[in-house]
Order: C-alpha cells, then sequence, then structure tokens
C-alpha cells in the first residue's frame, strides 16, 4: 500500500482499534459486514492500478502536462491567455485558507470570502451597469441558460412565447441554452441579430455583444424592439471589452452575463471559471445561485452573509427555479482580485492594449491584402482567405501560435493581455504577408459606444496598489474565515476531507493551466488521456459502463443524468414517460433538476425509520405505471442510513418500465464496498469535491460526472467543439467546455492513483467508522434520530435537537453558533429534518480531532442543561449570544463570566475569533445591498 493512504487517513491502526471497541467491532471488516445490506455488498475488489507514492503520481501527470501543447493561443471564443499576479495565484489559487473553505453558511466565520465575493459583485455591477450582480455561476454557457429560465418567469403571463437568441453568440454557449430550452419546453427563434429584426411577440432575447467573430454591434435596437413586445433583453458581453465599451445597463438591457475567466484565471483547458449575472432593479428575486448581501450583527455593525433564495432549492424543491446549489466562489475571489490588484486604470491599460493589438493586426492583414470581415472589433478578428484558411492555421500552429478555423474560407484571430508584437508578426508570416509593423493604426471601436462613465470607483479597487498592502489585504480576509487548514468541518453530506498538497500542485502547471479548450486535439493528448482515463477509473468503482466528466457541478450532473434517462425513453418510443419519482428525504437539487429535465415530481414518503416506504413506492409505480420515467434515490440515504431496501427499490421501479437514479452525493460511504451500478442503479451523478477531494473552494469549484449504464451511453452530454469528432452530435452540452472544469481533473487524478483499490476502500471503511464513533459518544446527548441495521449509521449521523430545543428553547442555531467559540465550524443545521444537526467527519480527521469536537458538543449540552435548570437565564447565556467577538471583551454585557463566554475550551493562544458576533439574518433581506458599502459603514 502506499504510504500516501495512511497521510491521507487521519486514525492510524492504534486509534481505529480504540474507535473500533468503542462501537463493539473487533476489526473494519466485521463493521463493513454489518453495515452495508448484504444484497449489494461487494463481492470482488476494485480493478485498479497499483497504488502510486506521491512522487510516482507526480511524475506521471508531469509526463501527461508535457504531451500538451498550449502553445500561444488566439483561438478566442470565451477563453483568453491571461496573467494571474503572482500574489493573487500564491496566496488565493494555492492557499488552502482560501481552497479548504466550504460554502459561507456560517457566515460569522466566512466574513473574508464574503467581501471578496461582494467585491466581485460589486466589479460586475460596475462594469455591466447593472445594480445587482449574483456571487458567480459555472460558466457562460450555463449563465445564459439560466438567464433564460429568468426571462421566462419574469415574463408575467407571456411565458409560453418563443425567445430570440442571436446566431452571434459562442457556439458553445448556443449549445448549452438549446439544451435546456429542450428540456424545459422553451421556443427558441435563432436570427442574427447583427443585421436581422427582432421577430414579433417574443418573450425576450439574448444577443451578442460582442459577437463570437469579434465583431462589436449597438444593441439597442435589439433592446427597444423586445422592450417594446413586452418581453426583456438579455446581452451576453465580455467584462474585458466593457472597461472599453458602453455598459449594456446603460443601453437598456435587463440582464447581462459572461465569464470572468479573462480576470486573472487560467484557461484550464475549459474551466474552471466563473460566470456572472447582473439584473436591472425589480428582478433581484429572480437571481439564480448565490447573492451576497450586508446585513448587520448583535452589536449592529455591518456584516456580510448570503441572501434572499440562497440555496432555495432546498426549501422550495421541485418549485425552485434552478438547480444551482454551488458557484465558482474561488474562481470569483481571484477574478475579483484582480480588479483589486490592478484597478480601473490598471484594467483600462489591459483593455486598450488588447484593443491596440487586435488593431494592429488587423492594419498589417489589410495592407497585405487580406480582407477583415468587420469593421468594428475589440479583440478578435476574422479574416477571408478564400481556400486558404487551413494551410494558415497550419503554418501558425508550426510557429507555435492557435488560430480558429472558421471555415474552409475563413480565420478567426483574438488578442489578450499577452499578445506582443511577435505574436503578431508571426501570424502575419502564417498567411505569408509582410511582417513590418503598419503605419498607421486606427481604434476599431465604435465612437457611439465608447464609455465614458466611471467604473470601480470603490476604494476597495485603488486603496492595494502595492505588492505589500495586497499581501496583507488578502491575508487579512483569509483570517476572518474558518477553513480546514484551521480545524474540522463536519458538515453532513458535504464531505469536507483531506485535499492533499500533492494532488494540489498539478493544476498551476502550464501544460495543464494554459491548454485552450479547442485546440487540436493533438495539443492536448496528455489531458484527453487524464480524462479518459479518470472517467475509466470512476465508471470501475461506480460499477457502470461509462463516464462523462463534462457536467461542472453536481446540480449539472443530475441534469445530465435526467436528460440521458429521458432520451432513453424517447429513443424507444416512450415520449410520455415524465414522471420523476423523489423520496421525501431527498437533496432538493433532485427535484430541481427533474424539473430543469421536462419530469413532473412526484413525492414517495418515508416510514418512521426515515427510508423509503416501499409499500407507497409501489402503489406510486402502479398509479405511474404508463407515466413513470425514473426515481431519483440518494444511497445511502439523506439520512445516513445504508437503507435494507434498496435492492428491492430497484426491483420494484424496473418492473414499472422507469430507470433508478442513484445520487452518488454519498459515495464517500460506498467505494470498494457496494456499486450502484452493480445494485441496481442506472444512472449516478458523482460529486468530484466531495469523495475525489477537489476542494470546495469556500462554495466552488466543483465537477459532477455523470456516470450510466451500457444503454445511456449514447445519451451522455455531447458538445459542439470536442476534440473527438463522434462526440460532437447528440443530446447537446450541459456545460461550456467540452470537458467542464478540466483544469481541476489532476487532483482525482492524483488522489485515486495514490489511493488505490485498498486505499479507497479503507478510507470509506474509516469514515463510517468515523461517524459511528461520533454517534456513540453523543447519542446520549443528542438522540441520533436514524439508524440502519444492527443499530448503525453510514458515514454521517443525525443528532435530534427538537426535544432539546422544545424544553429549553436553545435551538441548532445556537448550538451551531456556540461552537464557533470552542473553534469549530458547525455541523450541517436543519437538513434533511428541521431542528436537527448532521454531522460528517469523514476518514481524515483523527481522534484527537473527533474527541476535540464531541467533547465540545458535549460541553454545550451541559450549558443546555444549565439553561433548563435556570443557572443561566433563557435570553442571556453563552448559547443565544454565540458567538462571542473579540471587541466584546471592551465592553462585556452578559450576566456570566468573560471566560465562559469567550475560553469555553480553556484559555489557548491559538483560539480563533470570529470577526463579527452573530448576523441578523432577516435585517439583510428586508434592506437588500449587495455590492459594497461605504468605508464609514464601518466606522
Amino acid at each position: 500500500m502506499s504510504p500516501f493512504v495512511d497521510r491521507h487517513i487521519g486514525p492510524d491502526a492504534h486509534q481505529q482499534q480504540q474507535m473500533l471497541e468503542r462501537i463493539g467491532h473487533a476489526s473494519l471488516d466485521s463493521l463493513m459486514h454489518a453495515a452495508v445490506p448484504e444484497r449489494i455488498r461487494a463481492t470482488t475488489g476494485l480493478e485498479l492500478p497499483a497504488p502510486a507514492s506521491e512522487a510516482q503520481a507526480t511524475a506521471q501527470l508531469r509526463v501527461l502536462a508535457e504531451r500538451n501543447n498550449p502553445g500561444t493561443s488566439m483561438i478566442g471564443l470565451g477563453y483568453h491567455p491571461t496573467l494571474t499576479p503572482a500574489v493573487v495565484r500564491r496566496n488565493v489559487l494555492e492557499d488552502p485558507s482560501w481552497y479548504t473553505a466550504y460554502t459561507p453558511y456560517q457566515p460569522e466565520i466566512s466574513q473574508g470570502r464574503l467581501e471578496a465575493l461582494l467585491n466581485f459583485q460589486t466589479m460586475v455591477a460596475d462594469l455591466t451597469g447593472l445594480p445587482t450582480a449574483n456571487a458567480s455561476l459555472l460558466d457562460e454557457g450555463t449563465a445564459a441558460a439560466e438567464a433564460m429560465t429568468l426571462v421566462r418567469r419574469a415574463a408575467r403571463g407571456r411565458d409560453l412565447r418563443p425567445i430570440v437568441l442571436d446566431a452571434r453568440l459562442l457556439p458553445q454557449t448556443l449549445d448549452v441554452v438549446r439544451t435546456r430550452a429542450e428540456a424545459l419546453g422553451i421556443d427558441l427563434l435563432e436570427v442574427d441579430l447583427g443585421v436581422d429584426d427582432v421577430p414579433d411577440d417574443v418573450a425576450g432575447a439574448i444577443v451578442a455583444y460582442p459577437a463570437a467573430d469579434g465583431a462589436v454591434t449597438d444593441p439597442t435596437r435589439v433592446i427597444e424592439s423586445v422592450r417594446a413586445a413586452g418581453g426583456l433583453t438579455v446581452v451576453v458581453s465580455d467584462p474585458l471589452a466593457l472597461v472599453l465599451l458602453r455598459s449594456p445597463g446603460s443601453l437598456g438591457a435587463d440582464v447581462v452575463v459572461g465569464s470572468s475567466q479573462r480576470f486573472g484565471v487560467p484557461m484550464f483547458y475549459g474551466g474552471p471559471h466563473a460566470g456572472f449575472m447582473a439584473v436591472r432593479s425589480g428582478l433581484e428575486r429572480h437571481l439564480p445561485g448565490r447573492l451576497v448581501g450586508v446585513s448587520v450583527d448583535s452589536a449592529g455593525r455591518p456584516a456580510y452573509r448570503l441572501a434572499l433564495q440562497t440555496r432555495e432549492q432546498h426549501i422550495r424543491r421541485e418549485k425552485a427555479t434552478s438547480n444551482i446549489c454551488t458557484a465558482q466562489v474561488l474562481l470569483a475571489v481571484a477574478a475579483s482580485m484582480y480588479a483589486v490588484y490592478h484597478g480601473a486604470d490598471g484594467l483600462r491599460r489591459i483593455a486598450e492594449h488588447v484593443h491596440r493589438s487586435a488593431a494592429t493586426l488587423a492594419a498589417g492583414l489589410v495592407h497585405g491584402g487580406v480582407q477583415v470581415t468587420h469593421e468594428a472589433f475589440f479583440d478578435t478578428v476574422v479574416a477571408a482567405v478564400p481556400g486558404e484558411a487551413e494551410g494558415v492555421v497550419r503554418r501558425a500552429r508550426a510557429a507555435g501560435i492557435h488560430l480558429r478555423l472558421v471555415d474552409a474560407d475563413h480565420v478567426g484571430i483574438s488578442t489578450s493581455e499577452l499578445t506582443t508584437l511577435p505574436h503578431l508578426q508571426a501570424v502575419w508570416r502564417a498567411f505569408e504577408l509582410d511582417t513590418a509593423v503598419p503605419q498607421e493604426v486606427r481604434d476599431h471601436l465604435p465612437t457611439a459606444l465608447r464609455r465614458d462613465d466611471a467604473i470601480l470607483t470603490h476604494p476597495v479597487f485603488s486603496e492595494h496598489r502595492s505588492e505589500t498592502q495586497m499581501l496583507r489585504y488578502l491575508r487579512t480576509l483569509s483570517d476572518r474565515d474558518y477553513a480546514l487548514d484551521r480545524g474540522m468541518i463536519p458538515l453532513g453530506s458535504c464531505t469536507m476531507k483531506l485535499n492533499a498538497t500533492a494532488e494540489m500542485e498539478p493544476i498551476s502547471w502550464p501544460g495543464f493551466a494554459d491548454l485552450h479548450p479547442f485546440v487540436p486535439a493533438e495539443d492536448a493528448a496528455g489531458m484527453i488521456e487524464l480524462v479518459e482515463t479518470l472517467e475509466g477509473w470512476l465508471a470501475e468503482v461506480t460499477g457502470y459502463a461509462a463516464v462523462s466528466v463534462q457536467p461542472n457541478a453536481g446540480s449539472q450532473g443530475e441534469l445530465a443524468g435526467l436528460l440521458a434517462i429521458g432520451a432513453w425513453h424517447r429513443s424507444n418510443g416512450d415520449d410520455q414517460r415524465d414522471v420523476c419519482l423523489i423520496p421525501s428525504s431527498a437533496h432538493g437539487t433532485n427535484a430541481a433538476s427533474a424539473i430543469m429535465a421536462g419530469m413532473r415530481v412526484v413525492i414517495v414518503t418515508a416510514n418512521e425509520q426515515g427510508e423509503v416506504d416501499l409499500d407507497d413506492l409501489r402503489r406510486l409505480c402502479e398509479e405511474h405505471r404508463d407515466s413513470l420515467a425514473a426515481i431519483m434515490v440518494t444511497y445511502p440515504s439523506t439520512h445516513g442510513v445504508y437503507e435494507e431496501g434498496i435492492g428491492e427499490l430497484c426491483d420494484v421501479v424496473h418492473a414499472a418500465g422507469g430507470q433508478v437514479y442513484v445520487d452518488g452525493a454519498n459515495l464517500n460511504a460506498l467505494l470498494g464496498h457496494a456499486s450502484p451500478g452493480t445494485f441496481g442503479g442506472d444512472v449516478s451523478h458523482l460529486n468530484l469535491h466531495k469523495t475525489f477531494c477537489i476542494p470546495h473552494g469556500g462554495g466552488g469549484p466543483g465537477v459532477g460526472p455523470v456516470a450510466v449504464a451500457e444503454h445511456l451511453v449514447p445519451f451522455l452530454p455531447s458538445h459542439p467543439l470536442h476534440p473527438i469528432a463522434e462526440r460532437r452530435e447528440g443530446i447537446g452540452a450541459i456545460s461550456a467546455a467540452p470537458y467542464g472544469s478540466a483544469g481541476i481533473l489532476p487532483i482525482p487524478f492524483a488522489y485515486v492513483s495514490m489511493m488505490g483499490a485498498q486505499g479507497l476502500t479503507d478510507a470509506t471503511s474509516v469514515a463510517v467508522l468515523s461517524a459511528n464513533y461520533v454517534a456513540a459518544r453523543l447519542r446520549e446527548a443528542f438522540p441520533v434520530l436514524y439508524t440502519g441495521a444492527n443499530g448503525l449509521v453510514a458515514h454521517e449521523c443525525i443528532l435530534d435537537l427538537r426535544g432539546l430545543t422544545k424544553a429549553t428553547g436553545v435551538s441548532v442555531d445556537d448550538v451551531a453558533k456556540r461552537l464557533i467559540d470552542y473553534g469549530f465550524h458547525a455541523p450541517t443545521m436543519s437538513f434533511p429534518v428541521a431542528g436537527t444537526l448532521m454531522v460528517e467527519p469523514t476518514e481524515s480527521e483523527d481522534l484527537g480531532e473527533l474527541d476535540r469536537f464531541c467533547d465540545a458538543m458535549l460541553a454545550i449540552r451541559a450549558e443546555i442543561d444549565q439553561v433548563a435548570a435556570g443557572e443561566f437565564p433563557e435570553g442571556d447565556n453563552p448559547l443565544v449570544h454565540a458567538p462571542h467577538a473579540a471587541r466584546e471583551l471592551l465592553d462585556w454585557q452578559h450576566a456570566y463570566p468573560i471566560g465562559t463566554g469567550v475560553f469555553p475550551s480553556g484559555s489557548t493562544q491559538d483560539k480563533y475569533w470570529p470577526p463579527v458576533g452573530r448576523i441578523d439574518q432577516a435585517y439583510g433581506d428586508r434592506n437588500l445591498t449587495c455590492s459594497c458599502p461605504p468605508i464609514e459603514a464601518f466606522a
């Protein structure tokens, strides 16, 4: 076994034995034999390569990276070379205090990344000219698709009218929008909005500004026509272009979407990148995804938190307007810090350099007799060379430059902040032209569209010019947060475990980071081999026939799997099969994804043990026998239990003609012990940011591959620009890039490579051991709500606080906030059962940390007992006032001693101090502010 396994798994052999004794088992094998139902238990081991050492895995990845040929990319199409400031790369993208944090659901200990996200929202709002922007979306293509559904929701009774789609959008954006529209039954009219009029009686339009071919045309005509029809206009734009071009908001746009990739985020062979969406006033409550707002804490001081419909699908389920439950926080932070680093003047210099380079390129082409197809452009020039395009692209590639082959007669060239005069001269040589620099180079931005208003005027974008200031600002923000580099994050269903440095290092290598997603396949040979190898490994560990890594979040994987099921039914002539059964305990994204896939949701009840009620399932399968499409079931269940009836559930659904979708959110409890593809599943999505160690990044990036049985393989996601030709036609694109967030796939590749079959199996065993150990230590103080066979839980346990709350008034919120004073991030609150805490310790926490958590929980129970006994007043006790910020020491106002409040675990020099007190959530929604507040607010 590789030494890495022992470093990944927290408890050593001696600690494991102690834990086993506590729960009454002699060995890990005995525990797993008792926990996992016999019917689904694996009878053979996983077939994976022998585990590699860290050095061996790194060397293997180095070989793959060196097989890629990033060259100098001038392909464009939404992906551009950019320079990540070294201080941002090292202190954000490569810093575990940023990349190991979780979504800021405990805002008191997330103030750093919330401020960074507020900077991002302010940056986007300024550039787009619209007042409210969200905290990022998954990529530009899916942002445009989300905007399409926003238009439909906001159409006020006109939602059945078609939506106009600009044929000049990026090809991947067009395909993603088409995929979503077909599933939702939205009629699209594809029109070249650069020249053609908007058809009558439409619900809205999605228009490019600039277009994929580089053309810059005024979208005002489109906006006014759509408004006259009572619809909304979505503008898809490039934020760097908007530094020089008039903002879409000033031209009348209702919604603006795009990608912030070129703000310092590497191309990463397609992702991860932070998409964005901004809306005009009145549309704030239609925004999908996450929105950071400003509220106040217990002292009345400004404090940040997530606002409005954050993770709304867990509340509204099948009535949710989006299935997005994640974002691209780490990349949004990097993009926002690029703007903080450069400021308005720096961004303007970069944008002017990009445009000047494109204008110089065009002048040289025209001087040499080559026609340039558009007079107005920002960074992209399309040259007409009848019958010669392939030769031009081939000669440029030989010189180390990637151009875009538009068709046999046209070549596309895009400039970037890294474009130099030698690059332009190499391009001219590829056209077989003189390389002398033209004497006259003129501006190609339309005068009427030249931006003349100020951008990025908030002080944060001008205060950090020096390296010293920037470094200290990043450190200040990271110190305000709680991430895995500080201690345990026992969030149930989220699997916050070790993201080893050896797994993380390769993502910054140029061979991976600087690769454009649309280079010829031979120039991405190493990356394609990595992806195909990883997809094969994931198929092996799940028991499925094939995997696609294109979905760039778990929600996208759910949608891809359901679309595959729907397409398979239609291929069999069963167009009427549209009912999706979903257990009442399921993740909220399940129901939202089913609706987005065009299915009707029917809820299956749970029995008293929290398991799927098989009698109700049989009744519903019979009732919907002719229309049943699928069931979505999480396994182990969302209640943290290996349900004994999973095999029978699969049999019942299959007998009624349905397919079984096994949500892979809890795969960390299965690897090596059971495979969904072998115990009855037809399709699953996996969360590589959970089981396979991609870090959560403060709320993204994530990867949600879809795995399918043999009969569903033809219905995996396709992509119009896929490097493999046979994968360009199919059900359509789910994400903007062929392989989704390919840039972070070296992480799970390294993880699987170093763990090997036995290591993955042991990781699952220890994760289950740790959960049962925590349950055993805490069950007398906090009842464990659900258990499976032999009184065991799976990889997580639900602690029931409802009785304590009823008796004492102390809520799960109080316990969660009090845990901060003890130096912990709280478990998951009130999901899947209100009034409970769901704890998932993972395999990576050693016994010392597990005991520290259990000791804290038991101490909090003692404090609750003191409230019940009247020793602490109900309205003035350490629980209701938690967490305690350091400034309270200056003016202590509580009936209990200072030490009790701020040092419940005893005085320590390593104590984590929350930067704010408890945040008033309702105040922030009543007084919605979603951009950087003035400095005076913090006085």
